[in-house]
């Protein structure tokens, strides 16, 4: 009973504020998502990275030997995804990036939050640093040909992943009135991104839900699979080991749909797979938090 309603306590945040920015949606209320998107990717989430890594207690050689464990999960997952795109016979310009890259930024940050505190939510960006810049290098790779490193470049979050890294190395800090402004500046990336989640989701038109229900499946079970195989080989301890594993379960997220929609791949099935994996994690991710706590 204890059990159930820590885990209750983790999740039930995280949903609500999406089926909050879902009834928004559906109300018919005004939502400018590219606006509050932009927002978060720009000026939030990277103060909330910066901030996160900066005032963490974890220790550098913890954090790095994350960094290493996330890119031999993606690296699993990447394997695994590819031969089952090619043995299913699938479109794997529409199909391999949703299938490899999950919501570890609207889902998977707060669930780090929620469920391991400040310490998990360190963890928590460095996963999602590291899947970020993924997905705007070998993910945009995927959908359309070709590589984008000089995005990489320009995103904030890469450079707040870096600086925060340096100060976390250096054991700098920056001023009291600064740290507090960038504190309250990433503070509101999780709640705009949860409810951003839920008005995405209503606006999708999803396609091929038959196929993405066991597209989602598989998904889910490549993605744990690969995070208990990497946090076991590097010996990750148990907070780390939880997020990463929490992270490589976390759904499709709708970054991929972007992506498809913008360079032609079939956008109406990535947006089925965005919906469909999303709501099996609202049962799947309870299982899994019961056995990670």
């Amino acid at each position: 009973m204890n059990l159930a309603l820590t885990v209750l306590e983790v999740v039930a945040p995280v949903f609500l504020l999406a089926a909050a920015g879902y009834g928004w949606c559906r109300a018919g209320l005004e939502y400018p998502t590219a606006f509050v998107t932009r927002l978060c990717m720009t000026l939030a989430v990277p103060c909330l990275i910066f901030t996160a890594l900066m005032t963490t207690q974890i220790d550098l050689v913890a954090l790095s030997t994350l960094s290493v464990a996330t890119l031999f999960a993606y690296g699993l997952v990447i394997a695994a995804t590819w031969g089952s795109v090619a043995v299913l016979g699938l479109n794997s310009r529409t199909f391999l990036a949703p299938l490899i890259f999950g919501n570890t930024g609207n889902i998977g940050l707060p669930l780090a939050l929620f469920a391991f505190g400040d310490v998990g939510l360190g963890y928590g960006v460095v996963v999602f640093a590291v899947m970020a810049v993924m997905t705007f290098t070998i993910g945009i790779w995927m959908v359309s040909g070709s590589g984008s490193p000089g995005r990489v470049l320009r995103e904030p979050m890469l450079w707040a992943t870096m600086l925060g890294a340096l100060f976390l190395w250096q054991g700098w800090q920056t001023p009291t009135w600064a740290t507090n402004a960038l504190r309250l500046t990433g503070q509101m990336a999780i709640p705009l991104m949860l409810i951003t989640l839920g008005v995405a989701v209503a606006r999708l038109t999803p396609g091929g839900v038959g196929r993405a229900i066991w597209l989602s499946a598989l998904k889910l079970a490549i993605g744990v699979g690969a995070g208990l195989a990497a946090a076991w080989w590097f010996g990750l301890e148990p907070v780390a080991y939880a997020v990463l594993v929490l992270q490589m379960a976390t759904p499709v997220a709708v970054t991929s749909y972007l992506l498809a929609e913008r360079y032609n791949a079939d956008a109406n099935a990535v947006a089925g797979l965005v919906v469909v994996s999303t709501l099996m994690s609202v049962a799947a991710i309870p299982v899994i938090l019961s056995v990670l706590l």
